[in-house]
């Protein structure tokens, strides 16, 4: 007959009374340490090693950049400055940045205008968006004017830069018209 494994133990209230040899811990973790492979220890070593130098390597990283990015020469363009031309600097003179901004807004605009198809159908419309362009560019020099009587500020360069992306915005929608008027007349010319 089979018993119940759970019942014996259950029903076995006896303690047990035997005790370990003596030294048995001692024999246990020599026999540990002989049997366990000594290639573990050295990776473990390894392991470590690796990280101080990575977390060596990262701060010393990072110092040096922190070192260079305080050592960039700021400049503030101040009236009277060697960097204006002619006695007059624009947007593009005050720092690289605004002169990336410059650029790219005044080469996309001219762009966008040496793209247009101008035809007898959309003279009228186009004439119109120059107009408004040409006034945008008035806006342009005066704020110009601003920046060399006042000198640089804030609201100054911002009206600058948006002024910029204004005439941008307005030869998209001056692109989107020309698209509109251009379907309208093909579909004009497809119900004829």
């Amino acid at each position: 007959m089979s018993k119940d494994l759970r019942e014996i133990f259950k029903n076995d209230h006896s303690e047990t009374t035997d005790k370990m040899r003596s030294g048995h811990e001692k024999r246990f973790l020599e026999r540990l340490e002989n049997e366990l492979p000594i290639a573990k220890k050295a990776t473990f070593l390894l392991w470590k090693v690796a990280a101080s130098i990575v977390i060596l390597v990262g701060t010393t990283f990072f110092f040096i950049n922190k070192n260079e990015a305080n050592s960039v020469d700021t400049k503030v363009v101040e009236k009277g400055d060697p960097i204006k031309k002619d006695g007059v600097y624009s947007l593009g003179d005050l720092s690289p940045d605004l002169k990336q901004v410059e650029n790219y807004y005044v080469s996309t605009i001219n762009l966008e205008i040496s793209k247009l198809e101008l035809t007898e159908d959309n003279k009228d419309l186009i004439d119109s968006y120059l107009n408004q362009l040409e006034v945008l560019n008035v806006d342009y020099e005066k704020l110009n004017i601003e920046l060399n009587e006042i000198g640089p500020n804030d609201q100054t360069i911002n009206a600058l830069i948006e002024n910029l992306q204004l005439r941008l915005q307005l030869l998209k929608r001056l692109k989107i018209k020309l698209n509109e008027l251009k379907s309208s007349k093909n579909e004009q010319v497809n119900i004829l």
